[in-house]
């Protein structure tokens, strides 16, 4: 497993963090994704054999916001 961090641009209130755990949860690989709106992080533990950090940002681009 390995874990990374990185910035999330467009999140205004709770349901956007739900919609961008949601996103990242459906990755497959991925086996804990917190969001936090109010330093606007994501972190995620996944699986490299499953998935990539690419392939996680992507999910982020597809729910509707920006990767920093």
């Amino acid at each position: 497993m390995e874990r990374t961090e990185f910035t999330v641009k467009g999140m205004t209130c709770g349901n956007c963090v739900n919609s961008v755990t949601e996103a990242l949860k459906g990755v497959d690989g991925v086996k804990l994704a917190k969001v936090t709106l109010e330093d606007e992080k994501a972190q995620v533990t996944y699986d490299p054999q499953h998935t990539s950090l690419e392939q996680l940002k992507e999910a982020v681009k597809a729910a509707g916001y920006e990767v920093a």
